[in-house]
């Protein structure tokens, strides 16, 4: 009986220390995200760039020489 008892002991101080360190995870990330949110003017995001247009390709024309590879060989 001793040792189930030792057992319950040692899986409640574990979870405690998840639990705590859990909880010390949430608060160390919540005042990190404050700080980066005062110092972000200091590096702002650059504004993403954009992409050039690409044309619509004539897939009827692709369509057309693959139909005629394939009659052919």
């Amino acid at each position: 009986m001793a040792v189930l008892l030792q057992g319950l002991v040692l899986m409640v101080a574990g979870m405690g220390i998840v639990y705590f360190f859990l909880t010390l995870l949430v608060f160390v990330t919540k005042v990190a995200m404050g700080g980066v949110a005062r110092f972000n003017a200091l590096l702002p995001d650059e504004t993403p760039k954009t992409k050039p247009q690409v044309r619509a390709s004539d897939d009827g024309a692709n369509i057309a020489l693959a139909i005629a590879v394939a009659m052919r060989g």
